[in-house]
């Protein structure tokens, strides 16, 4: 399992420089080291489910990947499109592809009991953000309903996807607080939001690796166990 993470290095390594250049205000750095970062991870895929079947599972997992690099660059990628809601509505894509990966594919289990917190989350999250939200109300609501729904549908799955489904939620929900109330956001809040997600996309995609092995490995034993 050692050689699983090894491919994951070079994305931990610059996830860690990305988050370092925002801390410091360094946009030289930031920017460039941002786009790389599902590139990275995609790699780190490649070489973790080497061997693997490249069935549904890794395809949703690739499909979400690449919709996140499309999220992180939408000024980038997409120059003439208002940022902000192109920027969700390839997050929100990309999490729809994580719902249907994490429920149909790779649950292991039904929605544990803690997992009403998220819940608790989205009715608190628009709470609060309420009065800045005008007539988005709405729309975000409805995009944390699939926030949410990601980390419960997480919840069902490898404790690494389940760890994982948490900080992309929390990523988020900072990232909520810091497009709609920018006054208040601290100056950390760029860092952690940024910090989060890696750590979210990256444990998503480990643990997707691993739930898959897992998987393969107990129907081989469950095949010799019925093998005449």
């Amino acid at each position: 399992m050692h050689r699983l993470w090894i491919g994951f290095i070079p994305f931990a390594v610059v996830s860690v420089l990305h988050v370092g250049a925002l801390s410091l205000e360094a946009v030289a750095i930031a920017a460039p080291t941002k786009l790389l970062l599902m590139p990275l991870l995609a790699v780190a895929v490649l070489w973790g489910g080497c061997g693997s079947r490249w069935g549904t599972t890794f395809a949703l997992l690739f499909t979400a990947i690449a919709l996140s690099w499309l999220g992180d660059g939408a000024d980038t990628f997409f120059p003439a499109a208002p940022t902000i809601p192109t920027m969700l509505v390839c997050f929100g894509l990309a999490h729809l592809c994580y719902i249907w990966l994490f429920w149909r594919i790779l649950s292991v289990r039904p929605v544990p009991p803690w997992a009403v917190v998220y819940g608790l989350w989205w009715g608190l999250l628009l709470a609060v953000l309420w009065p800045a939200l005008g007539g988005l109300l709405i729309s975000v609501a409805i995009y944390g309903l699939v926030l949410g729904g990601t980390a419960v549908a997480a919840s069902r799955c490898h404790p690494l996807i389940a760890v994982g489904g948490a900080f992309f939620l929390a990523s988020d929900t900072i990232l909520a607080f810091e497009i709609f109330t920018p006054a208040a956001a601290p100056p950390w809040s760029s860092p952690v939001i940024m910090l989060a997600y890696c750590l979210g996309q990256g444990l998503i995609a480990a643990g997707v690796i691993v739930a898959d092995r897992l998987r393969r490995s107990a129907a081989s034993t469950e095949m010799a166990e019925v093998a005449p």
